[in-house]
């Protein structure tokens, strides 16, 4: 039983150790790493102590086998994750640079881990109360941004609430026939948690005040949480601002997977009954500790280190 789903693209992570080196010229890499959004996401839920699953695939191979074991460590359900011999697990290559820029060399075309098939019925998930969607897994492969909206409705339909990180990355849009799936699970969402910059990108509106009074106008919108990389973040409902979050101060070491693990613990706040504030902090700090460690997954993260860093 899972109280917390999410479905989307599990891939490895193949990283430059340091910034400004280009992913044209020769040198060294770390990884692989296991990652892709929604693992990090369903990663940090397990580890702050909730029923986690992920509905994905990867391939019948080593990078695989990496994923899936670390998911099992930190105890997500992975029985709804194909292993496919027909075709391999995805692969990222990833560089940074000193000015805060990243760029990202996707190999998922054909990928198991865009193949997955939405559930026949609620076997196994009747006790979910939140799915989370990433826009990245929607802008993947369209057939699987689909499967995710028909899996999505179904639960919706049982009284899932809807969790939304627009997440929008340019280098993976390959079809603009996804933007009307990204609106469809945008006008489902109870929760979205964009950053500044799509949120001005899908409302089109370069005023904050107006962009959150756009999003606002769907009727099944409760929260917002808008991120701002060290800015914080800020919470609203439909009374307006509730909440502004201050990050928390750490030695930076890798930004990736920052805001996926901010989202997981957010969610799990809201499923523990915690207020927004509390909710918002728990999101920073879980944030906080991704970002201190090299690898979009292996920041410390656990309820312990959590409170440690909220209470200092």
């Amino acid at each position: 039983m899972a109280e917390i789903i999410t479905m989307g693209e599990l891939l490895v992570e193949i990283m430059r150790p340091h910034e400004d080196i280009p992913l044209y010229e020769p040198d060294y890499f770390r990884g692989p790493f296991p990652s892709g959004a929604p693992g990090i996401f369903i990663s940090t839920a397990a580890r702050l102590g909730h029923s986690a699953a992920i509905i994905s695939g990867v391939g019948n191979d080593d990078f695989g086998k990496n994923i899936l074991t670390r998911l099992k460590y930190d105890g997500v359900d992975v029985s709804r994750v194909i292993i496919s011999d027909d075709g391999h697990t995805g692969v990222a290559f990833v560089t940074y640079f000193n000015n805060g820029d990243r760029k990202f060399l996707f190999y998922m075309d054909n990928s198991p881990c865009v193949k997955a098939k939405a559930p026949e019925n609620m076997a196994g998930l009747e006790d979910a109360k939140y799915m989370h969607i990433m826009g990245c897994s929607l802008m993947a492969d369209v057939n699987f941004a689909r499967e995710i909206v028909k899996t999505m409705n179904m639960l919706k339909s049982n009284g899932v609430k809807i969790s939304f990180d627009p997440n929008i990355r340019l280098e993976m849009l390959k079809d603009k026939a996804v933007f009307d799936l990204l609106q469809e699970v945008l006008q489902n969402s109870s929760v979205l948690m964009p950053g500044v910059s799509e949120l001005k990108m899908f409302t089109g509106k370069n005023n904050i005040d107006d962009a959150v009074k756009s999003v606002f106008s769907n009727k099944n919108l409760e929260i917002l949480v808008l991120k701002n990389g060290s800015e914080g973040s800020k919470v609203f409902t439909k009374n307006g601002l509730e909440v502004s979050q201050p990050v928390f101060k750490i030695i930076q070491e890798d930004p990736t997977g920052a805001g996926d693990s901010y989202d997981a613990a957010f969610i799990c706040g809201l499923a523990e009954g915690k207020s927004l504030s509390q909710a918002a902090q728990m999101g920073a700090a879980a944030g906080a500790l991704n970002a201190a460690s090299f690898g979009p997954m292996e920041g410390k993260i656990n309820p312990d280190t959590l409170r440690k860093i909220i209470d200092n």
